[in-house]
């Protein structure tokens, strides 16, 4: 059996499953893609080659394997992405949530259902018919569940709204003993500079209080000052709309000393290592044009308690 217990996004990291971009297939037609990122890399003919990404994840694979971490990989079903295993379930305490999806990807959860097996069928939950949630708008921190999402305006209006109210509810049912704090994203299905696909694109905690952040990811002043208040400005590593084009808030935390970033990243790597973390740097420039990076890569199954 495999033990499932996530509690925040930088305890030491045991078990996790990580993307595979083998069999992902053929550059996609500009109109079955689902975020702008995405689009503007098919206008331009600089879509990712299947062969990159496979290198890319294969070296984020041997950071993991390196610093001890178990990694499991999707089975492949061909001509389909399965880079982004973070949208297709996550884990919070001892609970694996399965939640529902865009349709085009309803298929991915088919690739991990050999893990999924291995995992008690009691800790396995799976989200209302009503209730629309990815993982990369939820984020465990300790008494927090911090969740980004969109109101029925926004998200009946843009593609890129993935997580309604109805996900923000459900967790907030599911996890009495925890607060649950969400945040509306700003959303554009049309200029990626704009859109903050998940939370994950915005703002990301790292080691024991602190955090990447970019102020413009928020719709509403006030939750932006939510996060400012809880980590405190001086913990706040704030990043330019480029950077966060670019997603330097989707990195991942091994443990709370040990980051990986995509190599290109040198601004936020110095600020890392001046603040003491260990930075490990991965050529990851190829996914991060399909508007995911890092944290959308993995779907982190044990962290230590």
């Amino acid at each position: 059996m495999i033990n499932v217990f996530v509690n925040d996004e930088t305890s030491p990291l045991r078990a996790v499953i990580l993307g595979t971009a083998k069999g992902v297939g053929d550059v996609p037609i500009l109109e079955d893609a689902y975020d702008p990122k995405s689009k503007e890399h098919i206008a331009a003919g600089t879509y990712p080659k299947e062969a990159d990404m496979v290198k890319e994840m294969e070296a984020f694979a041997n950071v993991l394997e390196k610093h001890g971490v178990k990694v499991y990989r999707p089975e492949i079903i061909e001509n389909y992405n399965q880079i982004f295993s973070r949208d297709i379930g996550f884990v919070i305490e001892d609970k694996f949530i399965k939640p529902r999806i865009l349709k085009d990807r309803k298929e991915e959860i088919k690739g991990i259902q050999y893990i999924l097996e291995q995992i008690n069928p009691d800790q396995i939950v799976t989200v209302p018919e009503e209730v629309r949630i990815e993982g990369g708008d939820v984020m465990p921190w300790k008494d927090h569940i911090f969740v980004g999402y969109s109101e029925r305006e926004d998200f009946e209006k843009y593609i890129v709204s993935r997580t309604n109210r109805a996900g923000l509810e459900f967790l907030t049912n599911e996890f009495p003993n925890k607060k649950v704090k969400g945040f509306q994203l700003n959303k554009s299905d049309e200029v990626a500079k704009d859109n903050a696909l998940h939370l994950d694109c915005c703002f990301q905690p790292i080691g024991e209080n602190q955090a990447i952040i970019y102020k413009g990811g928020f719709k509403l002043e006030e939750d932006y000052n939510y996060l400012k208040d809880y980590f405190g400005e001086e913990n706040l590593i704030h990043i330019t709309r480029d950077e966060m084009y670019e997603m330097n808030s989707n990195v991942f935390s091994i443990s709370p000393k040990v980051v990986v970033l995509e190599e290109n990243f040198t601004r936020l790597a110095g600020i890392l290592e001046e603040k003491g973390y260990t930075v490990e740097k991965i050529p990851y420039a190829e996914i991060s044009k399909m508007e995911g990076l890092l944290r959308c890569s993995t779907l982190p199954l044990e962290r230590a308690k």
